[in-house]
């Protein structure tokens, strides 16, 4: 039976706005195991709430709402802010959508991985130095020592979010939480960004959530999918099995996506039902 790293049950995320309270994620339950798993569907369906609520990021006027979202036993609701430092990074790395924003542009790539992980350890900074080097070779850039030495401006897309990966995962997290990772990349880096990240899950034993709005990437290269409309889960399945999905927002995201082995004149437009945002949550807790 596959361990349970995270279970997360009853998450709402909630913002006050001048028409009233707005739900952003309700409801949502799931567990993650030692496994790849995949969270997709439109542009404000509540994936990277969701991410980010589990390391709680939200911040205020944002409310964050749970039965519990628990880390190996640990319920993270009931943490103080000092402690959930320990978590993020340590325990539960998050890799940002573009590296643009999340690397620091006065700051050598080398000063910020280092960082990094002397926030975590005990190292030197001659150990910590190796240990970013180690990374980067890790995460396939070559000349690792002329990256250390480089500002984030000098790095072409795919580097900085390799760059990205190597820092997220040098303190040795427990689960890896990737928002959209490849989507500012071509397809021949997207692979080559994902065999990465996937060889380094694997060989570590972590647990991944990848959030994407790309159902053919997820389809591909997780093991479980949630499905996203509105904050709430509407449908779970295996990655495999995506394409053979019942719900009809799901059919409809799938219909709406052009195919080379199906050619056809007109994608067909997604008409929404408003009964799926109103309808319960679908429980992915196993």
């Amino acid at each position: 039976m596959m361990s349970t790293l995270l279970d997360v049950e009853n998450l709402w995320v909630r913002f006050p706005s001048r028409n009233g309270v707005f739900d952003a994620v309700r409801g949502v339950s799931f567990t993650l195991g030692r496994e790849r798993l995949g969270i997709v569907g439109e542009s404000g369906s509540g994936k990277s709430m969701t991410g980010r609520a589990i390391l709680r990021l939200i911040r205020s006027p944002g409310i964050v709402e749970a039965d519990q979202i628990s880390l190996d036993g640990t319920d993270l609701m009931k943490l103080s802010e000092k402690d959930m430092r320990a978590v993020r990074g340590q325990r539960i790395s998050m890799v940002m959508q573009d590296p643009k924003f999340s690397l620091n542009p006065v700051m050598t790539i080398g000063d910020q991985i280092i960082e990094a992980y002397r926030l975590h350890s005990a190292a030197s900074k001659a150990q910590a130095y190796a240990k970013s080097v180690e990374m980067l070779e890790a995460v396939s850039i070559r000349n690792p020592e002329r990256v250390m030495r480089a500002y984030p401006h000098e790095m072409s897309g795919g580097m900085g979010q390799r760059i990205m990966i190597a820092m997220m995962l040098i303190p040795n997290p427990e689960i890896l939480i990737a928002d959209e990772p490849t989507s500012a990349l071509d397809v021949s880096v997207q692979r080559q960004v994902l065999s990465i990240m996937d060889k380094l899950v694997k060989d570590r034993g972590m647990g991944l959530i990848f959030i994407s709005h790309d159902l053919n990437l997820v389809a591909d290269f997780c093991d479980r999918v949630l499905i996203m409309y509105a904050g709430r889960i509407v449908e779970v399945c295996d990655a495999d099995k995506l394409h053979d999905a019942k719900h009809p927002y799901t059919r409809g995201l799938l219909n709406s996506l052009p195919r080379l082995d199906v050619p056809r004149d007109r994608l067909d437009v997604l008409e929404r039902d408003p009964e799926w945002s109103v309808a319960l949550s679908v429980s992915a807790r196993v």
